[in-house]
């Protein structure tokens, strides 16, 4: 554990990302996590590597910078003369003097003011020590919306909750509980609007209301931390039952730090440089985060939640904080292989948030915020069942699927379908009367050959022949006289002045150089569609050779994708977003693997590090991190719906997967090094292996994967056309 570090990716801003991460202090897929705050209350880049202050530390839940954060408050020390508001109570600081790990994180301020946390999963523990002989005072900030504060000084404890986030249920709470291990010098109430001081104050709510403590001079003062959403007693219960058996802060450190060792230890890696494990392990780290628990455990220990879907408690289990758009790519298939117990809970939850709201989730932060584009619940159902995980009920999923695909919910794009009725009629969303509508039929063709697969899988001829019409509907955006996808009218013109370095428009943050591989179910189809596999492959050469023009299109102006494409300098590769991230792995398809082995490694040596400066783009809730941890293993995951994992190049010598039931899937590259990145050979089990793909279960039983590696490509392995991952054209 080591290894990680938690401000990989933290030098971000507006214009350009390195990952719009934070430090994060939190257990692996907890219901809180906690972080320094260098940005301003409300502000979605909570810390930034390159400012030089602190101005509290905060409980987040945030999973993209660009949809801020819900149930914040932050702790403050202060020293000298009382500050309550954000921009008084700042403390400078510098990196030298700050440790960011999962399980503990520690900053000395140039006050000389240190604060350590580590975490639980629905709490934390917090240690301030201040200068000797210094004035000793906390702030509480109740952050940007209503809030409320109790003080209790004889049991050194104050109670309170926060209501602040987008689209939250009216009832929706985080109730929290502090202790503390020291007497209340003094204390009061303050308004983060006026920054108005009530001293002596008991108890305040409204907006903005938070709390202040005065301890004796020079005082190394203890916090335990918990929250809940369910009530007040709840949070006692959870404080006490993660936190209460705590002496110190060590304690819950020590414990911290045995639950990642465990965690990460899933994952054993050998060989490759200090760097190269550093940069997987702070990856591995990241796509531990997401999604996270929602639920809690009562008094028996038994599951249930509040539902931020419909404001009431149930019993279950629900997990939240992340948008289907990025994460059913790679975070989701990383999860079915090591977690495959909480991946079944997962998308068994989602049937109960579709009852809660109406909806399958899409983007849930909290609750549904219907983000991006695409029906990708469906993915996650086809998936988990094609791989053996099969915790709900195929009937139930394939209708609430249809009703996504067949109606527009009130939320954003994502929430069912827009342009439905032209895409079921015509076979694609028209463009310009529908926002991105290239990016969407491509997507719909996609989550209708999940529907197919899974009604396939249980014998429902019904949603069968529905989806089979459907999900070829891609070919209806293919241009062959330009050779890409474009836009298409509602009268079946294709969009004028066409161009294929034009950002947006028909696509969604991504050009048709990025869209042209959206065929992630029938790669075998685009080739046919391309005119071949010299013609495929010689597009595919071509999008790391054009040069990395850009035209901003209808955003008339630059986004970060853009910067970040050009900064990496791999022509129109545009790895710091989704669209393009499996393009890679495409090669295979069309008997070239040695190229995706090549690409693969080239990206996770060019494009990734451990640093504050670890991403070519938005982190994006894991997703961004498990395409560089599925890479590194050597697979990846092309096609969820299917049970394959598409072969690249293992970064280390010899890595080992202990499974949830204890089995070991060992990967052996004998051999490997920065240059010898190609397979010349290929043994599973001591059998000669000449596939370019895994099956779900050949890594889930356990077993051995012996790669022989070179410098130079065997063009011979794996070229075969039964040597080819799945296609849907390949069924015909």
């Amino acid at each position: 554990m080591h290894y990680v570090n938690t401000l990989q990716g933290t030098n971000s801003k507006f214009e350009l990302t390195r990952g719009n991460t934070y430090p994060t202090t939190a257990l692996p897929f907890a219901m809180h996590t906690w972080t320094p705050q260098t940005g301003r209350n409300g502000d979605g880049w909570k810390y930034q590597y390159f400012l030089d202050s602190i101005r509290g530390f905060q409980q987040a839940h945030q999973c993209s910078s660009w949809t801020n954060d819900y149930a914040v408050f932050s702790l403050m020390p202060v020293t000298g003369e009382l500050k309550v508001d954000q921009f008084g109570r700042a403390a400078k600081f510098d990196h030298k003097n700050e440790i960011a790990h999962p399980h503990y994180y520690k900053v000395t301020f140039d006050n000389q003011i240190t604060t350590e946390i580590s975490p639980s999963e629905r709490g934390a523990h917090l240690r301030f020590a201040f200068p000797k002989k210094a004035d000793s005072y906390l702030v509480i900030d109740g952050y940007t919306g209503m809030s409320e504060v109790t003080i209790y000084p004889e049991e050194r404890k104050i109670t309170g909750w926060v209501h602040n986030g987008r689209g939250l249920q009216e009832n929706f709470k985080s109730y929290f509980e502090l202790i503390f291990d020291q007497p209340f010098k003094a204390y009061g109430t303050w308004d983060n609007r006026t920054n108005e001081i009530k001293a002596g104050n008991l108890i305040a709510s409204g907006k903005g209301m938070g709390a202040y403590i005065q301890f004796k001079d020079g005082v190394k003062v203890q916090v335990k931390s918990a929250s809940s959403y369910i009530s007040p007693e709840q949070a006692s219960l959870n404080l006490e039952r993660e936190l209460g058996a705590a002496k110190n802060q060590e304690d819950t450190r020590k414990e911290a730090r045995k639950v990642w060792n465990e965690h990460l230890g899933r994952i054993l890696v050998e060989g490759g440089s200090d760097e190269e494990k550093a940069t997987f392990y702070s990856c591995f780290f990241r796509a531990s985060l997401f999604s996270r628990k929602f639920y809690e455990l009562d008094k028996q220990g038994e599951p249930y939640y509040f539902s931020p879907y419909d404001g009431k408690i149930h019993e279950g289990y629900l997990y939240t904080d992340t948008g289907f758009w990025d994460t059913f790519r790679a975070q989701f298939p990383l999860n079915a292989l090591l977690w495959p117990t909480m991946h079944g809970r997962y998308v068994a939850s989602m049937l109960d948030a579709k009852e809660q709201c109406g909806w399958l989730p899409s983007w849930s932060f909290p609750g549904e915020q219907g983000s991006m584009v695409g029906n990708h619940a469906i993915s996650l159902f086809a998936d988990a069942w094609g791989k053996g995980i099969r915790t709900f009920d195929p009937e139930e999923a394939l209708d609430a699927y249809f009703h996504e695909a067949t109606n527009k919910g009130p939320w954003g794009p994502a929430n069912g379908r827009e342009g439905w009725k032209e895409y079921f009629t015509m076979g694609y969303v028209p463009y310009p009367k529908y926002r991105e509508g290239t990016a969407k039929t491509l997507e719909y063709a996609y989550d209708d050959f999940c529907g197919y697969q899974l009604a396939k899988a249980v014998g429902n001829e019904h949603y069968q022949e529905v989806f089979a019409k459907q999900m070829y509907n891609y070919k209806n955006v293919y241009d062959p006289k330009v050779g890409f996808m474009r836009g298409k009218g509602q009268e079946g013109a294709w969009t004028p002045d066409f161009d294929p370095i034009e950002w947006g428009g028909p696509f969604t943050e991504g050009n048709a150089w990025h869209y042209l591989w959206s065929v992630f179910h029938d790669p075998k189809g685009l080739i046919d569609l391309m005119g071949g596999e010299k013609n495929f492959t010689a597009k595919l050469d071509s999008v790391f050779s054009v040069p990395n023009d850009i035209h901003v299109g209808t955003y008339g102006g630059r986004i970060h994708e853009m910067t970040e494409m050009e900064m990496a300098n791999m022509g129109q590769y545009a790895h710091g977003n989704q669209p393009i991230q499996h393009m890679i792995y495409l090669y295979n398809y069309a008997g070239q693997p040695w190229k995706a082995q090549k690409w693969a490694r080239t990206v996770m040596d060019r494009l990734y590090s451990w640093d504050e400066n670890g991403y070519p783009g938005d982190e994006d809730q894991g997703q961004t991190s498990s395409w560089y941890v599925l890479s590194a293993l050597g697979f990846y995951s092309v096609c969820p719906g299917t049970d394959e994992y598409v072969m690249g190049s293992p970064v280390f010598e010899k890595t080992t997967i202990t499974l949830e039931d204890g089995k070991q899937f060992v990967i052996e590259a004998k051999g490997n090094s920065k240059e010898n990145v190609y397979i010349q050979s290929a043994e599973l089990n001591g059998e000669k292996f000449g596939k370019t793909y895994l099956r779900y279960q050949d890594i889930a039983k356990g077993g051995k994967l012996s790669l022989e590696m070179g410098s130079k490509p065997n063009k011979q392995w794996g070229t075969d056309l039964d040597a080819r991952p799945f296609s849907l054209s390949q069924l015909k």
